[in-house]
C-alpha cells in the first residue's frame, strides 16, 4: 500500500510539472472559466429630491469563454450577475462582457499576469417595482493565471466597469441608476486543448 501510495504521489507530480511547462501560451486552445466574488457599485440617485441611492458592497459570479488567438492575445466572451442591497431596494445587473486580453510571458510559466479591456451590455433589475433602462458601458481589467496543469488554471481578477447612467422609473419617483462598479473574483479555468 505503502508503495501504491508513493507511485501515485511521484505520478501525479510528474504530470503536473510536464503539464505545466507549456501552460503560459494558450494559443489556439478554448477555455471555459467560472467565477465568484465581490462587486463595489457606484451610488445613483432617487426621487424629486436626487437623494444618494447608497448602494451596499455585493456578490458577483459567472462564467465565460476564452481564446488564446497567439502567445499574448486573448478573446472572451463573459456573463456575469452581481446583486446588491441600496435604500431604495435591490439591484440585479446581468453583464454581457465581449473583451481582449493581453497575456505576459514571464520566466515562471505556470505563472501568467494579463490585462484586458471590452465592450458591456448591462441588463439591470430592481425590486419595488422600480424599472431600470438596459444600457452598455466598457471594462478594463488586471488579473493573473496560475496553471495547476496544461488544461487547468486558478484566475484572480480585479475589473473597472464604466457605464453612463440608467434612467430608474418607479412608484415612488424617478432617478438615476449608476452602473459603474468595481469587482474582484477568482475562479478556474478548463482548457479543452
Amino acid at each position: 500500500m505503502k508503495k501504491l501510495l508513493v507511485l501515485v504521489c511521484a505520478t501525479a507530480a510528474l504530470s503536473l510539472a510536464a503539464g505545466s511547462a507549456f501552460a503560459d501560451s494558450i494559443k489556439g486552445r478554448v477555455g471555459v472559466t467560472g467565477k465568484i466574488g465581490f462587486t463595489i457599485p457606484a451610488d445613483g440617485d432617487f426621487g424629486p429630491n436626487n437623494n444618494s441611492t447608497d448602494t451596499d458592497n455585493g456578490f458577483i459570479g459567472g462564467a465565460g469563454v476564452i481564446y488564446g488567438v497567439d502567445n499574448t492575445i486573448a478573446v472572451e466572451a463573459d456573463i456575469t450577475r452581481s446583486t446588491f442591497g441600496s435604500n431604495i431596494g435591490d439591484f440585479d445587473v446581468i453583464d454581457l462582457a465581449l473583451g481582449a486580453q493581453y497575456r505576459f510571458a514571464l520566466s515562471q510559466p505556470q505563472l501568467v499576469p494579463f490585462v484586458g479591456a471590452g465592450l458591456d451590455f448591462l441588463m439591470t433589475d430592481a425590486d419595488g417595482g422600480n424599472d431600470v433602462d438596459n444600457t452598455f458601458g466598457v471594462h478594463a481589467k488586471a488579473g493573473v493565471d496560475y496553471f495547476l496543469t496544461k488544461q487547468l488554471a486558478l484566475t484572480a481578477e480585479a475589473k473597472l466597469l464604466v457605464a453612463p447612467d440608467a434612467d430608474i422609473n418607479g412608484p415612488t419617483g424617478r432617478g438615476n441608476f449608476d452602473p459603474t462598479s468595481l469587482s474582484t473574483t477568482v475562479g478556474v479555468r478548463y482548457f479543452f486543448n
